[in-house]
């Protein structure tokens, strides 16, 4: 993309209703508006940040032998009256009325919809296990949103829900969306940790809730040092091996990590005090098992091999997409921008060319562009009539991983100068093998 045709409509200051770094930059960097409370337009920007997440969280789930649909936000009232959760669920849901005078809402969650969907379909064992799955918007009424899509009203969520025949059979659907989910974030370059939580109005005594430390972050977390050490890594992981993933569950949840709703300060103080950690963490996402809470009450039942109906033992599992920008920004970022993580950035790389309209910067820059194309990468190319600083001052704001900068003295010489947003290093190199260097970062990707 040239950056001459795209629309990246930045601002220079900082706007005075950000409280937090990401509501701050997401907002000057162009990447959403406010349309009203909590409520937001994505720029193209923020649009493409959104899709990469989301597209990383489609590959994890369809790798963990999910399968993907797509529910309406809209849901009838007579769904949630069912479960019993119309009145129970409280002023955070949207209700409205149609033409009709049909009794409608908003879906701040999809367990009645979903349930609805299985029992009309699946009848038999032998159609089991099935874990369905969209992302979709959702909308929570909040009495204050605020920091930006950290806390927005409206909001982008994987929602995915898991149906088995026996609790054993459920349990391990919640340990294969845990390790799923540990793979998701680590491909982001988040460190999630997984977090025994309060399970709130969906129910269930088994949740963790998937927490980024960070300053800013709603929930006081107690954890254990050794905790945010531990890494998946390149494992490879066989999700229909219980017990290889029971195993990778219980590595991450043996030592200590609870939020604020259920820590325990007796079990705390047995851990070693220097390993002791008190911090703040921000939730992106959260897995639960509550058993046949919605089957029971909505009728979703299965024949077993002896010839009986019984409730379906269900579970569900969130990952906050739009939140998980937020959370990104939050703990990768300087005074200068955002520093995106080679997995979730928007393009691959910046090309600043120093000499817009000097005929052998222009066509060297032309050269980068089409070349990074041929490797099918996105590059950027900052081909505007602006001064030097200002287009590194936008190239800091937006955080590229990568910058290849062009001009005259370096061409001179056969190099441009290829510099890392995260640690500022620069090197000289020709413009093939800065093209090379960007390709294997890449690659796998």
């Amino acid at each position: 993309m040239r950056l001459s045709r795209y629309f990246l409509p930045v601002l220079k200051e900082n706007p005075a209703e950000a409280q937090i770094v990401s509501h701050r930059l997401m907002l000057r960097a162009g990447m959403i508006k406010q349309q009203a409370a909590g409520i937001y337009s994505w720029l193209p920007l923020g649009f493409k940040v959104l899709k990469r997440i989301e597209q990383i969280v489609h590959e994890e789930q369809i790798r963990a032998g999910h399968i993907p649909l797509l529910m309406p936000t809209l849901q009838s009232a007579d769904l949630w009256r069912e479960s019993g959760r119309y009145d129970a669920y409280g002023p955070e849901m949207l209700r409205f009325k149609d033409r009709h005078d049909r009794e409608m809402l908003y879906g701040p969650t999809n367990e009645e919809m979903i349930t609805d969907i299985f029992r009309a379909h699946v009848s038999s064992y032998k159609e089991l296990p099935l874990t369905l799955y969209h992302v979709q918007w959702k909308f929570r009424d909040e009495v204050r949103p605020r920091f930006g899509v950290m806390r927005g009203r409206e909001f982008y969520m994987k929602d995915g829900y898991s149906f088995d025949l026996t609790k054993e059979d459920a349990l391990h659907a919640y340990n294969r969306h845990m390790v799923s989910y540990l793979r998701t974030y680590e491909r982001m370059g988040l460190t999630a940790i997984p977090m025994r939580a309060d399970s709130g109005p969906i129910g269930g005594d088994n949740t963790h809730e998937f927490l980024v430390l960070a300053q800013t972050g709603e929930s006081e977390v107690f954890y254990d040092a050794k905790v945010p050490e531990l890494k998946l890594g390149d494992r490879e992981v066989d999700y229909d091996d219980r017990a290889a993933v029971a195993a990778i569950c219980e590595e991450f949840t043996t030592l200590y990590a609870r939020t604020d709703e259920t820590h325990d300060e007796a079990v705390f103080n047995q851990i070693p005090e220097e390993r002791r950690c008190v911090g703040r963490g921000i939730e992106v996402g959260q897995i639960f098992y509550f058993g046949t809470k919605y089957s029971e009450a909505m009728g979703a039942t299965v024949s077993t091999p002896d010839g009986t109906r019984v409730p379906v033992e269900m579970g569900s599992h969130g990952i906050g997409v739009s939140r998980l920008l937020g959370a990104l920004i939050e703990a990768n970022h300087d005074d200068k921008g955002i520093i995106w993580p080679e997995g979730v950035t928007p393009f691959h790389c910046g090309i600043v060319n120093l000499k817009q309209g000097d005929a052998a910067t222009d066509l060297a820059c032309e050269g980068l562009y089409k070349a990074l194309v041929a490797k099918g990468l996105e590059p950027l190319y900052d081909d505007r009539e602006e001064r030097a600083g200002a287009k590194f001052a936008t190239m800091d704001l937006i955080g590229l991983p990568w910058r290849i900068t062009v001009g005259p003295r370096g061409l001179a010489n056969g190099v441009v100068e290829l510099t890392s947003r995260r640690t500022g290093e620069s090197e000289e190199l020709s413009a093939e093998i800065a093209v090379a260097r960007i390709t294997e970062i890449y690659a796998g990707k």
